[in-house]
């Protein structure tokens, strides 16, 4: 397929979806030189009819997962950390159990619950006081029991990753946001209105959404804070801007365009984050106890889409929906981002990115 047609049928696809799915997306695609394709469609904002551009920023959520692990690979790279440690070492009184080991969390196998974080947020406006350590201490006394034996089987978990952050904070003595924007965003050549932890310009910034339809709307009042709830706006109700509680699982928001430089630099042949065996690292399948592979790496999810192995990232959480991937036999790697709760990622990205793939 030539690439002119491959970007006339996506544009297609893309605007049949947006107008029966969701408000608005975002959808790139590129390799490690250029954008092969952007396109943005739909509503930031419905009720005052503001168009998605492909530089809104949206909410990524679970996307930020891949950057925390990329950051615990740098202080793995300076020797700061080794990846069979304990947690024991570098926590203060550690959850769970001392077997528990950093790739453990970093490949979902610690065994560590992963209840429905919807209500882990907080509202912008309290943002600037907000306690993070507190609320961390209160999620752990109230899940105290591991799922399974630490290295025995994949099971995701948000609160591992949360972990995580905090080891990083220990380590290097500065907030874990401070070190991302520093060591992660800033050689990638991010500037703070491009990618951060906070929004920094509410006018370029989408609203998310829930369907008015939809199941969630339904038993929403049982999984998150009645506070996110904002009014309806036609077929959409609102979830107004907040904050996840722990940065490091899902707190980064950004625009496909600029979660595209994150992924355009895994394609280079050098990474500006850390060494090439470094990077090998980051994309080594992980294995359980008895010596099984599970569909992990240090950091990446393991898809295969006709017969093409990929690495991805999808996140999801209040009023959005995102995943990123790494075709890195192809060359080339796409990210989709919708300010809507709904969406089937993986569905929707394999069907748009079939095309790039020839």
């Amino acid at each position: 397929m030539n690439n002119s047609l491959a970007k006339t049928i996506t544009k297609d696809l893309l605007d049949s979806y947006c107008r029966t799915a969701v408000p608005g997306l975002q959808y790139t695609v590129v390799d490690g030189n250029q954008a092969i394709y952007e396109y943005s469609v739909g509503w930031a904002d419905v009720r005052d009819q503001k168009p998605m551009k492909v530089n809104t920023t949206q909410m990524a959520y679970s996307m930020t997962k891949t950057f925390t692990a990329a950051a615990i690979l740098q202080l793995v790279e300076r020797g700061e950390l080794s990846l069979d440690d304990g947690i024991n070492r570098y926590l203060q009184n550690p959850p769970y159990s001392a077997d528990i080991t950093i790739r453990h969390l970093i490949s979902h196998t610690a065994g560590i619950p992963n209840p429905i974080p919807l209500r882990w947020v907080h509202m912008p406006e309290d943002h600037e006081h907000f306690d993070e350590k507190a609320a961390l201490a209160k999620v752990l006394r109230d899940n105290p029991k591991l799922r399974s034996q630490p290295g025995e089987r994949y099971a995701y978990s948000n609160i591992g990753y949360w972990l995580l952050g905090q080891i990083l904070e220990g380590i290097t003595q500065r907030p874990y946001t401070d070190y991302i924007r520093e060591r992660v965003l800033g050689p990638l050549g991010l500037e703070l209105h491009e990618m951060d932890f906070v929004v920094s310009d509410p006018s370029e910034h989408a609203k998310g959404y829930l369907g008015k339809y939809s199941f969630m709307n339904l038993v929403k009042g049982l999984v998150a804070d009645r506070n996110v709830w904002g009014s309806y706006e036609g077929n959409w109700i609102q979830v107004k801007t907040n904050y996840v509680n722990g940065p490091a699982f899902g707190g980064l928001i950004g625009a496909a365009q600029a979660f595209s430089s994150f992924l355009q630099d895994q394609l280079r042949e050098s990474s500006v984050l850390f060494s090439q065996e470094t990077k090998q690292l980051f994309y080594t399948q992980q294995r359980n106890n008895r010596g099984e592979f599970i569909e992990m790496t240090l950091g990446w999810h393991i898809g295969e889409l006709q017969g093409v192995r990929y690495f991805f990232k999808e996140g999801g959480g209040g009023g959005f929906h995102s995943e990123m991937r790494l075709y890195p036999t192809r060359g080339v790697a796409s990210v989709i981002i919708v300010n809507s709760t709904e969406l089937n990622s993986n569905k929707v990205l394999s069907s748009l990115d079939q095309a790039f793939l020839q």
